[in-house]
């Protein structure tokens, strides 16, 4: 008799607790709902609900044409003759294809060597700031070093500083640069090791690291992990968000930098497309011109299209911890 008024006080204990959970599951939908410019009562009548769903889509439609327009007519541009980019600036479709350009561009102005030494930079750059963000957010949110909250402190402060007023102190480190000897002026290496020090990245890194549930990091210490294979095992592969963000920002700031290469890389062999573009332009065609830009475009394009998603998931952690 016991053991069924038992049961039966569990199961009413059970369908309490069940309830109580709805309830709340409810209240969160309804919260979430109702979070907005408008809320779900108004929104369900028709005039609203057709009002907001026409200026959604025209806003759509606007991001779009500010977004692609300009990428639309440089690629429209670079296969239209001059002389009608120059007459008709404006026309959806050209009247005839000037697809030579886009040769021009890749063999007489040798746009292609310009474009691999970018290649290059951007690679070298990317994975110096990569290496130095995952290692130094590493060290200061995981290992938590004595005096960490002090180092990060510095690494603050310095995102204050201009970046103008460190060009000279900057350009003197690459020309005698300590230990090494000789200098580093036209050499990837002077492009490459101060994009590496990147505060920003290091604090984007740390700040995602902390976001990472330390007790994952106590059951790889538990089963034996040492530092390396904690970095290399567990905090890179959940790290693959904040990756793609900071590839994203490496490559293309890489990419559009033209101020510190056309001050450390002055052989023209090695210049990139940021830095030989601007020199060539009025000794070039405007639509072999307007070619190397829609070539000098495409990387950064595609780089983003390929870390899209990765810069939009910021999940990918929330299933690493049971119970």
């Amino acid at each position: 008799m016991t053991t069924t008024v038992q049961a039966q006080l569990q199961g009413q204990d059970a369908l309490a607790i069940g309830g109580a959970r709805r309830i709340r599951r409810q209240r969160r939908n309804v919260e979430t709902v109702d979070r907005g410019i408008v809320s779900a009562a108004d929104w369900g009548r028709t005039p609203v609900r057709v009002f907001g769903t026409v200026l959604n889509v025209l806003l759509g439609i606007s991001l779009i044409v500010i977004g692609l327009l300009p990428l639309l007519w440089l690629l429209k541009s670079a296969v239209t003759p001059t002389q009608e980019t120059l007459t008709h600036p404006l026309a959806i479709v050209p009247s005839e294809w000037a697809w030579s350009n886009i040769e021009r561009a890749w063999n007489d102005v040798h746009i292609q060597n310009f474009f691999f030494n970018t290649v290059a930079m951007a690679a070298g750059s990317w994975a110096v700031q990569l290496l130095v963000a995952t290692t130094a957010g590493f060290a200061l949110s995981v290992l938590k070093p004595k005096y960490g909250k002090i180092i990060s402190g510095a690494v603050l402060a310095t995102l204050f500083i201009p970046v103008v007023v460190l060009l000279v102190p900057l350009y003197l480190t690459i020309l005698n640069p300590p230990l090494i000897g000789h200098s580093l002026i036209n050499t990837f290496w002077a492009v490459w090791l101060p994009a590496g020090a990147s505060a920003f990245n290091v604090l984007l890194v740390m700040r995602f690291f902390d976001s990472i549930p330390h007790e994952i990091f106590e059951a790889a210490r538990t089963d034996g992990a040492g530092t390396f294979r904690l970095f290399w095992s567990i905090v890179l592969p959940l790290s693959k968000p904040i990756l793609g963000v900071v590839s994203i920002l490496a490559i293309n700031a890489a990419w559009a930098d033209f101020l510190w290469p056309n001050l450390v890389l002055t052989d023209i062999e090695i210049q990139p497309l940021s830095v030989r573009l601007p020199q060539i332009q009025a000794s070039t065609d405007l639509g072999v011109y307007l070619a190397s830009l829609a070539i000098a475009t495409l990387i950064p394009v595609a780089i983003f299209l390929i870390f899209q998603r990765a810069f939009l998931n910021s999940g990918g952690i929330g299933g690493a911890v049971k119970g």
